[in-house]
């Protein structure tokens, strides 16, 4: 039983377990998110080490170090994942394989097999250099698509697109910074392709990891209802100051690259 009422167009200061267990069952129509890296976690001599040591390796949150013992990353994201699927049928998890995730992260995939749909390569253009030898450059993140009411099948049955028109590879640049605190943001174009192809008008979009603003942003520019959960209060304050400012131009992103061609 939800113990307050879940306001819409609305982001919560808090973190999204709680933001969630004052939601219904299915009362998001979509979610769309990318969690933190687990970044500050690192390998020394066989051994996960943190090198969140100094402050200037510390990340921004207050109260929360982008640094987490694998196994309590894996155990975090479990119980996300699980309310996720409580409270929505169709969830977008974009997450970047790193030292201090991937373990976790492959895990997490055996974990929710049955409800794992999909998986989409976001192709960034563009690699990031490793940090140090004998590393892949990093040139792309996996978007993992979790169903619950349908997932043994590829089909999204209430989707609008048409046979041929998305494949699984999409070429999108990153995201223009928007706040100086914030590097890791997410392009509005990805929200865009996927709001457009997975979603329609009126439906409620909920982000857990809102960020600056982003799944907001976009969603509010298409007469999508949002939810969000960010633990930053500088973000939430940032968001919604961003919400009030113009839409987003919508046109600029007519063109579909990823057309497939059909034989």
């Amino acid at each position: 039983m939800a113990e307050k009422k879940i306001q819409l167009n609305k982001i919560y200061n808090e973190e999204c377990l709680k933001t969630m267990a004052n939601m219904p069952d299915d009362f998001v129509d979509l979610v769309v998110t990318s969690p933190p890296y687990n970044m500050n976690l690192r390998i020394r001599n066989g051994e996960y080490t943190s090198r969140q040591v100094v402050k200037e390796f510390s990340t921004k949150y207050d109260g929360f170090s982008d640094n987490l013992p694998i196994d309590e990353f894996y155990n975090h994201h479990s119980e996300i994942i699980r309310e996720l699927l409580r409270v929505s049928n169709l969830t977008f998890y974009v997450i970047q394989i790193v030292t201090g995730s991937k373990r976790a992260f492959f895990k997490l995939i055996g974990e929710f097999n049955e409800n794992l749909k999909d998986i989409i390569v976001w192709d960034k253009g563009v690699a990031q250099p490793a940090m140090q030898k004998q590393v892949l450059n990093r040139q792309s993140e996996l978007i993992l698509v979790f169903e619950k009411d349908y997932p043994i099948s590829r089909q999204f049955r209430s989707a609008p697109f048409d046979r041929g028109k998305l494949n699984d590879i999409w070429k999108i640049g990153r995201g223009k910074k928007v706040n100086k605190d914030h590097g890791a943001v997410f392009p509005e174009e990805l929200v865009y392709k996927i709001l457009d192809n997975f979603s329609k008008e009126g439906d409620v979009i909920y982000d857990p990891f809102m960020g600056t603003g982003t799944t907001a942003f976009v969603a509010n520019s298409m007469n999508r209802k949002y939810v969000g959960s960010e633990i930053l209060k500088e973000y939430v304050k940032f968001s919604e100051k961003r919400l009030k400012g113009e839409k987003l131009d919508l046109n600029k992103f007519n063109d579909d690259p990823d057309q497939l061609k059909m034989l």
